[in-house]
């Protein structure tokens, strides 16, 4: 969920951006969706799951009104400079002609690739240039304000790397334990297994996990040390493999329904289910650090906001659709953690093939995304240490930083394989704040600064459809009630264990 889609200047139509930002939300969250479902019942599920994803479309059009909000400031302290060098140049005997000149051919060299050109001047709100969060924060926040940030989008990329660094040797742990002995074909048939059963001979399933982690480390953790990009050909087969794994699971479910083999019967409501569901819609929404990667690159912006709203509803559809299946088609005792493993039973598949497709999915996707996301996070903490003309000693560069980013998600994924606990307390903790609080804080902020800048007059052409202050006052509060509807809700009841 980190990094960008595409570099800056590779344009493409605004309904690739659709497909795009569709890729991006529906990713390894919704895997672990349908538990989420049955443990808080299907009426609970589907009414919090179309608030927070209306809260979650809310929040993403107030980040794309702050781009634009950032690109027109940007936009603006170049013509401000350029007015200052064109004083230079004129106090110095240089004419008026050829400051025209020399003026007009620079801005035809400069002028981003994206703009277009009009009779006019062009808008200032234009979004041509991409603007990362952290960059909006440093520009609209103060010094406080931009330490929060990036403490709270830290947390959430340790949350991810935790999840992902689980998820991996999980998946492996239940494809093979399953796959020797009399635990053939036997993952998603409901039959509870503890850490301290036999996977291979002595080697217990926790034994298993743990090499698999330590696997998965030694290849992937080196990653960390070094600069990787995602290419267009790995998001190209990571998406459609992604796709076809769902495809299927929707398909192998329906069938299993209409057969009359359907052995789930969901409760309608269990409140002591809306913790982690709260945290897996949350982390099953995000999207919002990703935009300016995403939105940036669009070529014809004019109903952005419209098409972001469909990409929402058929989002929203798309995980209702899966969960509901799910959680007809599958016993509430039996779903799995990673919804994928359900599909491992030979009694609901009986091609070899399918089976282990579906069991090792988690891996094939998990394992190109997360050396993207150490990276990232990597680089968050570099950025949040420097100092301005400063740089790192080697040492604290090459070594310090990958540790600080490796070491300690692998420590969490060491201690527990719970992805349910992990999504939901990584959505429902640093993921409340990267998709509620920050994007309200820059909304506000952007406003101000712009109302400052340009005056009351001036009307941002991005302005979110939510443009009473009600709506961010609003976010702000169900954001800070999140918090501590959560922790209260940790403190009383029993830990997981």
């Amino acid at each position: 969920m980190a990094g960008g889609i595409t570099d800056t200047g590779e344009l493409y139509s605004p309904y690739v951006g659709l497909v795009y930002m569709f890729n991006l939300i529906v990713g390894t969250g919704a895997l672990t969706m349908p538990k989420a479902f049955a443990t808080a019942g299907w009426l609970v599920s589907l009414i919090l799951l179309m608030f927070l994803g209306f809260m979650s479309y809310m929040t993403t059009t107030f980040v794309v009104e702050a781009m634009a909000a950032a690109n027109a400031q940007l936009r603006w302290k170049r013509m401000e400079k350029r007015k200052e060098d064109d004083d230079e140049d004129s106090s110095s005997g240089v004419s008026d002609s050829d400051v025209l000149l020399q003026d007009g051919y620079e801005r035809a060299e400069t002028r981003p690739i994206l703009s277009v050109q009009r009779r006019g001047s062009p808008n200032i709100f234009e979004i041509t240039e991409r603007v990362e969060m952290g960059q909006m924060a440093s520009m609209f926040f103060n010094k406080v304000g931009v330490n929060l940030f990036y403490f709270c989008i830290i947390i959430y990329l340790y949350g991810d790397l935790a999840i992902y660094a689980a998820a991996v040797p999980v998946s492996l742990m239940q494809v093979t334990c399953s796959a020797t002995g009399n635990h053939s074909c036997s993952v998603g048939d409901g039959t509870k297994y503890n850490d301290t059963d036999r996977c291979w001979g002595p080697i217990r399933r926790i034994d298993a996990y743990r090499l698999y982690l330590a696997a998965f480390t030694l290849l992937l953790g080196p990653f960390t040390f070094f600069n990787v990009q995602k290419t267009k050909y790995l998001q190209i087969m990571t998406s459609l493999m992604r796709w076809i794994a769902f495809i299927l699971m929707i398909i192998l479910a329906l069938i299993r329904i209409s057969r009359g083999q359907a052995e789930g019967h969901p409760s309608m409501a269990q409140l002591s289910g809306i913790r982690n569901l709260f945290g897996v819609c949350v982390y099953s929404f995000m999207c919002q650090h990703s935009l300016p990667s995403l939105i940036t690159p669009i070529s014809k912006k004019k109903h952005v906001n419209k098409l972001v709203l469909l990409d929402y509803i058929l989002i929203l559809a798309f995980y209702s659709l899966l969960s509901f299946t799910a959680i007809y088609c599958f016993r509430n005792d039996t779903l799995m953690d990673m919804y994928t493993l359900n599909f491992t039973n030979c009694e609901i598949i009986n091609v070899a093939f399918i089976r282990y497709f579906l069991g090792l999915f988690p891996v094939f996707t998990i394992s190109t995304n997360f050396p993207i996301i150490a990276v990232t996070l990597r680089n968050n903490w570099k950025t949040l240490f420097h100092r301005e003309g400063g740089t790192y000693p080697w040492v604290v560069d090459r070594i310090v930083f990958p540790a600080i980013t490796l070491i300690p998600p692998v420590l969490v994924a060491f201690c527990t394989h719970d992805l349910e606990s992990l999504v939901g307390i990584t959505g429902a903790y640093a993921g409340n704040g990267i998709q509620y609080l920050i994007p309200a804080f820059l909304a506000y902020c952007s406003r101000k600064d712009t109302q400052l800048v340009f005056g009351s007059g001036t009307v941002n052409k991005h302005l979110s459809p939510f443009r009473h202050t009600f709506w961010i006052v609003f976010v702000l509060i169900w954001g800070f009630s999140c918090f501590v509807f959560v922790t209260a809700n940790i403190v009383l009841s029993e830990p997981k264990l």
